[in-house]
């Protein structure tokens, strides 16, 4: 049997996880052990496996090899987690000493950058790991140093190239001078540490992307697109829920998701998906707009002044960032995904999401810096009721996102929209610039 298997064995119940989140108190959490061999001396040595479950970072698969005979080991982690609609690329401004320390979760399939020196670790070139800044080039430079003995023997001049590279990389971690680190995952799983959290870090910039065609049949998603039926013109969908098969994101057991299309008041047609788990009893929603990109982006402020605000009617889209300036609060771009709720829920899902955050729990945290989360959580907490005041601001580049006017068709004295033109690096983030759907067909019969 394999080790997956003995491990799906040992989950008793039928609706319990195999996956379960990772707790010094849970004694039932033990890993599995089977015999393998070792590449190093080829003899036989004991591998361990753990699936656990990590708040913030999914589902994850801790392994660990070790040889009694010539005490070689190796650990790696792999998600275990499905991947995630978009990409994800981190770019962190590194400045100080403080900031090697950052932990970073790199999956196989990411690359590592650092422009200064036209550096790059390839994507599915190493292993998953869970390390630091710091790490990673350490593990860059041992991986140079490995064959350096061979290539002194074979070709002089490379070998002292490539020393005189080791020494710009060692370089680095003293930070002398700033450089700039990037971490890409096509599959959206890999992590980057925010040590203000939850205040915005200025030196790092999270961008979420769409995949390319050659990027999603490297990570095996060629042929998974489905191809959807046009209606026809007589068929309404408005009063037709639909329904299809998926598989939970929690324990990865077949579910069934509900879709629908919903027209908001005052605004513009939505698409909410629900999916329900009967398994684990996981259940999260998602809004996508059922419209295209508007012209201009759009802002908008709300004064919260009342216990009453709470209630009001949000519509969220993946690319709204939302910002609380009394809280000194931002969140960016794609995180927690669409969303049609209340202006409470919203508020309670950054609450939640704030407190799960790994790099504040556990061993990696500071009290120093859990005072501080426990403090913004305790603001948060005294906003959602309705105890003190803030301004809540959300910041929709494609113009898809919206807040109830609970005065509508009057102006709302407390409710500011503001319409603006999207920058250049907006367009970018939205894939605009490169796409033109006027006008270019005599360029395409001048250029012949």
């Amino acid at each position: 049997m394999s080790a997956l298997g003995a491990m799906e064995a040992a989950a008793a119940g039928p609706g319990e996880s195999l996956f379960r989140p990772l707790s010094a108190e849970d004694g039932e959490q033990q890993p599995a052990e089977i015999e393998s061999l070792c590449m190093n001396c080829f003899r036989n040595g004991v591998t361990r496996l753990l699936l656990t479950r990590i708040p913030f970072f999914k589902e994850i698969i801790v392994s660990s090899f070790s040889c009694a005979s010539c005490s070689w080991s190796n650990t790696e982690i792999q998600s275990a987690g499905r991947i995630q609609e978009q990409g994800v690329r981190y770019t962190l401004a590194v400045t100080s000493r403080q900031d090697m320390n950052r932990e970073v979760v790199k999956t196989d399939s990411a690359s590592a950058r650092i422009p200064e020196l036209d550096f790059e670790i390839p994507a599915f070139s190493q292993k998953g790991v869970l390390t630091t800044i710091e790490g990673i080039i350490d593990r860059a430079v041992a991986g140079l140093e490995q064959d350096q003995p061979a290539r002194r023997a074979v070709d002089k001049e490379v070998a002292r190239k490539i020393d005189e590279f080791i020494g710009k990389l060692r370089q680095l971690k003293e930070v002398n001078s700033p450089f700039t680190f990037i971490l890409d995952d096509p599959s959206g799983n890999s992590f980057v540490e925010n040590p203000h959290a939850p205040q915005r870090d200025e030196a790092l910039v999270v961008t979420h992307y769409r995949r390319s065609p050659q990027q999603a049949a490297v990570l095996g998603l060629e042929g998974e697109e489905v191809d959807a039926k046009l209606p026809d013109a007589a068929e309404d969908l408005r009063d037709e829920v639909l329904q299809f098969n998926t598989n939970c994101p929690e324990c990865n057991a077949p579910a069934s998701t509900n879709m629908k299309l919903v027209q908001i008041p005052h605004f513009k047609e939505v698409i909410i998906m629900a999916t329900n788990c009967d398994s684990c009893g996981h259940r999260t929603n998602e809004v996508k707009s059922g419209g295209a990109i508007e012209p201009q982006g759009t802002r908008i402020t709300l004064r919260i002044t009342d216990p009453s605000d709470m209630t009001r009617d949000i519509l969220k889209s993946e690319t709204c960032s939302v910002e609380i300036p009394e809280l000194e609060f931002e969140l960016g771009m794609g995180a927690l995904g669409g969303k049609f709720t209340t202006l409470e829920g919203l508020l309670k899902d950054i609450r939640d999401l704030v407190e799960k955050n790994p790099f504040t729990l556990g061993d990696s945290s500071t009290s120093s810096r859990t005072g501080k989360l426990q403090e913004f959580i305790g603001k948060l907490q005294d906003i959602i009721e309705g105890k003190a005041q803030a301004h809540f601001i959300m910041d929709d580049p494609a113009g898809n996102s919206y807040l109830q006017n609970v005065y509508a068709p009057e102006e709302d004295p407390e409710l500011n929209v503001q319409r603006y033109e999207r920058t250049f690096e907006q367009n970018e983030e939205l894939g605009l610039n490169d796409m033109k759907t006027e006008g270019y067909e005599p360029e395409v019969a001048s250029g012949r």
